[in-house]
């Protein structure tokens, strides 16, 4: 299956390893941000790739050890 442009709050709990309701505010700070940028938001999902950037995946090549 194609990986999507966004993330559900559920999708967004499972990663970080936090319950729902921590997701929720999560993903409201980033859609704020998102928002204030100029850029359209979807409530209860965020975009996947500036989620990877800020929970510090973006930049980082994965290395298996």
């Amino acid at each position: 299956m194609a990986e999507q442009s966004f993330m559900r709050v559920e999708k967004v709990a499972q990663e970080l390893g936090v319950s729902k309701s921590y997701a929720y505010k999560i993903v409201q700070k980033l859609n704020q941000e998102l928002k204030e940028k100029g850029y359209l938001t979807i409530s209860g999902r965020v975009n996947r790739k500036y989620f990877q950037e800020k929970a510090c995946y973006g930049g980082l090549e994965r290395k298996d050890s």
